[in-house]
């Protein structure tokens, strides 16, 4: 008995809470159709009434059976004075009835009263919803297209008034739907209505047969890669296979017909993708490679990119093509200490009135990356399971976050948000792995050349080890001899200008015994060089007779400059004979340099 009392109670619960939607009424229903593009769109102005006694928080829009697989897109949002402010309604998809339709129910942002109204704009996008009639066409010809719909608004709540606007996308129309009356045609629009008190459900056949040139482009497959570093850059790449859905084409393609007449009305020459404004690096390839015919504007707040395929596609023709870029990572990037957060669209604009069939997105998260949780846009995403990417100096594998959808419109272009763990000192790994074997492997270096690995004792190679030390040994010695003569030649210069001969002869005697001494080193130097090498130490005593006449040149501009102070000879005599006596000092310097460089 308490089980039935139970089940009761629910029940009762259910009927009110469908009493209070039952007792909604659509006052007025200003309906916007339009079919410019290849993706029928529906603007729908609907006030909504509670003619009920209980509040309600839900307003079930539904979609008529033979259109529900159709629907790519569903959003709602409150109209009204501020309505660029408003943000989305959450709306839930509700399980399909085969012969009611598909309901999606849309939560209201307050509870709507008794005898409150409230005013909705719905957007609902179509995917595949056009005929091709007929399915084939010459490359000459039109492209014609048939549309199916109700002239009506399908709704589970009966309308008070309503007005359908149909928009076509030239003044072209093969034919139309002239029931019921008032229908109103003028140029590129076609008014149904108004209609008055139509009962909940109602469904009558609206028909549109009318040309429709505009690119019928869809995207059958988009692989997007996101690859985040820690570096300053995220690079995104996406290989993108694109066809032509509308009418196929008839018989064979004519390259000079086409070039000639330029009228081929349904073909697609070009098409331009969006890109962020920070992107750079761009590139557009296919199989064969490069695709030079593309351009690229930088814009205020983005880069557009003129994508011109390597031939025309018409009706069935397909393409595929990859696109690439990078954007720095502190414009997407944010952190606080080791938590990082992701936040960046789910896809990018591809092209105007853009339909992705599927879509694949792949984000490849810095290595050791850890705690990853995906926050999805507004809409549903099916996450698979994570994979791993390994690239250049990778050890364990960099996560990847994957996520598909179907039928992807420019109306899901919003972002998702990726938050994980890194810890900041793991941006040392990969250089560390750089680092520390080239640092052993110099360090091997380093000990090896100075191993002896040689089996026998080479003594000649010891002796040409020992020369060469030596004769190092007298490089240095001569050039601290350089050295002294320089200091006697500035103790001159100043004896000659202050004519203090006292204080260049101290200065002088200093410097000689200084110059003995490395007369002595030598000589210590050619008794050990004489063991080895006789011909080495004959050199060094060709250093000592240099040596002892590089003293004696510079005795005699001593002697000349104590004359000039003396006033014994005059300056112009004292100047022509410095110039030969440095001449002279200079050419045994010479002798002295090739002997040393000789060794």
């Amino acid at each position: 008995m308490i089980r039935f009392s139970f089940i009761y109670l629910f029940l009762t619960i259910g009927f009110v809470v469908g009493q209070d939607q039952d007792n909604l009424v659509n006052t007025n229903v200003d309906r916007t159709l339009d079919l410019v593009s290849h993706l029928p769109k529906e603007t729908i102005s609907v006030t909504i009434e509670n003619r009920g006694t209980k509040a309600t928080r839900n307003y079930d829009y539904l979609v008529e059976p033979q259109q529900g697989n159709n629907v790519a897109f569903v959003g709602a949002v409150v109209k009204g004075k501020n309505n660029d402010d408003q943000a989305s309604l959450a709306i839930k998809k509700q399980p399909a009835d085969k012969t009611k339709g598909t309901i999606y129910r849309i939560e209201l942002p307050n509870d709507l009263r008794a005898g409150q109204t409230i005013t909705l704009e719905i957007e609902v996008v179509y995917a595949n919803a056009l005929r091709m009639y007929p399915a084939e066409i010459t490359q000459g010809e039109k492209q014609l297209v048939l549309y199916k719909t109700n002239t009506y608004y399908y709704s589970r709540y009966p309308t008070t008034t309503q007005k359908t606007v149909v928009t076509l996308p030239t003044d072209r129309a093969e034919s139309y739907s002239q029931t019921p009356k008032p229908v109103v045609k003028s140029e590129q629009t076609i008014t149904y209505g108004p209609y008055e008190n139509i009962a909940a459900s109602t469904s009558n056949e609206l028909s549109l047969h009318f040309e429709n040139n505009n690119p019928f482009l869809t995207v059958s497959n988009l692989k997007r890669w996101i690859e985040i570093s820690h570096w300053g850059n995220i690079a995104v790449e996406e290989t993108i296979d694109i066809y032509h859905s509308g009418a196929k084409l008839k018989g064979s393609f004519s390259r000079l017909d086409f070039q000639r007449r330029q009228d081929s009305f349904s073909a697609v020459k070009t098409f331009k993708t969006s890109l962020p404004a920070s992107a750079r690096d761009i590139y557009y390839r296919d199989e064969i490679g490069n695709v030079s015919t593309s351009h690229v504007r930088e814009m205020q707040d983005q880069v557009e990119v003129e994508i011109r395929p390597r031939f025309p596609l018409y009706g069935g023709w397909k393409t595929h093509y990859i696109l690439g870029y990078n954007v720095p990572s502190y414009q997407y990037l944010y952190n606080k200490g080791n938590q990082y957060v992701l936040k960046m669209r789910l896809i990018d604009h591809v092209y105007d009135e853009q339909l992705l069939e599927q879509v694949t997105v792949k984000i490849v998260l810095p290595e050791h990356a850890r705690n990853i949780e995906f926050y999805p846009p507004p809409y549903d995403v099916q996450r698979l399971s994570d994979e791993k990417h390994y690239t250049y100096l990778d050890t364990v594998g960099r996560p990847v976050v994957v996520l598909t959808k179907r039928n992807m419109l420019f109306q899901h272009i919003q972002d998702f948000e990726i938050h994980y763990t890194f810890d900041k000192i793991m941006l040392l790994h990969e250089p560390m792995l750089i680092v520390i074997p080239l640092f052993g492997l110099f360090c091997l270096v380093i000990i090896l050349v100075r191993l002896n690995f040689s089996i026998t004792h080479n003594e000649s190679n010891e002796t040409r080890l020992r020369i060469k030390a030596i004769w190092d040994q007298i490089t240095d010695n001569n050039i601290k001899r350089t050295g002294f003569y320089q200091k006697l030649e500035d103790a001159l210069n100043s004896y000659k200008t202050n004519k203090i001969l006292k204080d260049y002869n101290e200065q002088r005697k200093k410097i000689e015994n200084d110059l003995k001494t490395l007369q002595q080193d030598l000589t210590q130097l050619q008794t050990k060089l004489r063991m080895d090498s006789a011909d080495a130490a004959e050199k060094i005593n060709e250093l000592q007779r240099l040596d002892a006449q590089q003293r004696e040149v510079q005795l005699a501009l001593s002697g000349h400059a104590e004359k000039l102070v003396n006033g014994k000879i005059q300056k112009d005599v004292y100047l022509e004979q410095e110039k030969l006596i440095r001449n002279k000092f200079r050419d045994i310097n010479t002798r002295i340099t090739s002997i040393l460089n000789h060794y």
